[in-house]
């Protein structure tokens, strides 16, 4: 598995897991806001990014075990780990199986809204959502989704549409602040603080004027919401 790494060695590190078909590309603005403090390592989960994957895509259970792998691998267990988008539902997984491994979590636009499973509507909030989002984005997202190709997008998208993830959220015991744009149409203000109380130590955070890409569009604030994780965790 790759991951881009930057930072000073001797500092705490923040794990960074992408969402449906992107990579550790667009994670690079919140690195930015990290990285003179803190070591950053933005991972490409198996099939998406760099890093290659087996020919049939893999189900939330399956990236989750890979993420597992990567980190014991790695040394990184204990580290803040921040999600975006559908990598939250990754990060919520890995708490059910591998709770050693969990730090104190970012749960940054959280999917998939229990009450707007399906596909049309979950597309009509992705293109409404890009109006919110910061120049820049489209090309990262559209290079991404080509490397890993539409079978594989498609077939992710499938498991993650399918998995509970509001039934897994009572796993993560760790400190967990789930974060919302405040104009993101993916992720309902409800949905978020749903996902916030059926968390044992979580809180709720929004980022005003913002949308759903939180680490490309407003790296700043939400590096300014996850620094102060890093004295409640591991490395």
């Amino acid at each position: 598995m790759h991951a881009a790494v930057a930072g000073p060695q001797s500092a705490a590190t923040v794990v960074c897991v992408h969402g449906l078909g992107c990579s550790h590309r667009y994670f690079l603005p919140f690195a930015r806001a990290l990285w003179d403090q803190l070591r950053v390592a933005a991972v490409d989960l198996p099939g998406f990014g760099r890093s290659r994957g087996p020919a049939a895509a893999l189900d939330v259970r399956g990236l989750s075990l890979a993420l597992a792998s990567w980190l014991r691998a790695t040394g990184r267990g204990g580290s803040v780990l921040v999600g975006n988008s559908s990598g939250c539902q990754v990060l919520v997984d890995l708490a059910v199986h591998s709770p050693d491994l969990l730090g104190p979590v970012v749960l940054a636009g959280p999917t998939f809204d229990s009450a707007a499973r399906r596909a049309p509507r979950q597309l009509g909030r992705l293109l409404a959502d890009m109006r919110w989002e910061r120049p820049g984005l489209g090309p990262v997202l559209a290079r991404d989704w080509s490397a890993c190709g539409a079978r594989r997008y498609w077939a992710t998208y499938r498991f993650l549409q399918a998995d509970p993830v509001e039934r897994k959220l009572g796993h993560v015991t760790s400190p967990a602040v789930v974060v919302r744009g405040g104009r993101d149409p993916i992720v309902p203000r409800r949905w978020a603080q749903e996902v916030t109380a059926a968390l044992p130590k979580g809180r709720f955070a929004e980022i005003p004027g913002t949308g759903h890409t939180l680490n490309w569009s407003a790296p700043v604030e939400l590096a300014r919401l996850t620094k102060p994780l890093v004295a409640e965790g591991a490395p």
